[in-house]
């Protein structure tokens, strides 16, 4: 049973949990999808019947970031504990080098995928790189078939909220892939060219204000995060 905070449902799951899920996700027939909402993600759900429903109908709903576990918690339905994308599809990467699986890059700006690959395929022996692709294209079919033609096993699609989530809900059958991950920002993490918050500032539920000192022009999104947290204080009120 998931839990519910502000419309979207959330799997209950430790990190471990998490990736075992995910693995045998890997291996299931089909077409199976992950989605890592944040505040601001569940923010665009409230707004977005359809960004709601793609979110809910992933197979995996795993929370990203600290406002989210605080949200639970005031709600009184708390969550094991975050479970952030970026570390999540590190874990799967690991597994999936171990058993020499394929994975398929998607998204960011031109170049920077191709980076990621090159990268990941020194960090992680095994990994197979099946292919990459940048998110400025206007068709998906294309993209859809060429992924479906590498045979890649996995998939990550980095395009941002909630255009990733929608993505993967109406094209993760065509690729052929067995598992979706929907990651934003995570390419450009793997390729270099934007640096994760150090330990302390994540450990301590800071990445976000980590992330505004280093880009001040994400004001506009943090903004987000107070919003939410006033909704979720509305929501406690009317559940009292």
């Amino acid at each position: 049973m998931r839990i519910n905070v502000l419309g979207v449902g959330f799997d209950n799951l430790t990190m471990e949990e998490a990736v075992a899920a995910g693995t045998a996700l890997l291996h299931e027939e089909g077409a199976h999808y992950v989605v890592t909402p944040n505040p601001e993600i569940v923010e665009i759900c409230r707004e977005s019947p359809e960004a709601r429903a793609a979110v809910n109908g992933a197979d995996l709903v795993l929370p990203d970031g600290v406002g989210v576990i605080k949200g639970a918690r005031m709600l009184g339905t708390p969550l094991k504990e975050k479970t952030p994308g970026i570390e999540f599809a590190s874990r799967i990467m690991g597994k999936m080098a171990q058993e020499g699986l394929s994975l398929y890059l998607l998204g960011a700006k031109p170049g920077v995928a191709e980076q990621a690959a090159e990268r990941l395929r020194a960090q992680y022996p095994g990994l197979v790189i099946a292919g990459t692709h940048d998110g400025y294209f206007k068709e998906d079919a294309p993209v859809a078939e060429a992924i479906r033609q590498s045979g890649a096993d996995a998939v990550f699609v980095c395009l941002g909220a909630p255009k990733q989530e929608l993505w993967m809900a109406k094209n993760g059958g065509a690729t052929g892939a067995h598992l979706l991950c929907g990651l934003g920002g995570s390419l450009d993490v793997f390729a270099g060219t934007v640096e994760r918050a150090p330990e302390f500032w994540s450990r301590h539920g800071l990445e976000w204000f980590y992330r505004l000192c280093k880009e001040p022009r994400r004001i506009g999104r943090m903004m987000k995060l107070p919003l939410f947290l006033v909704h979720v204080r509305q929501e406690r009120g009317k559940r009292g």
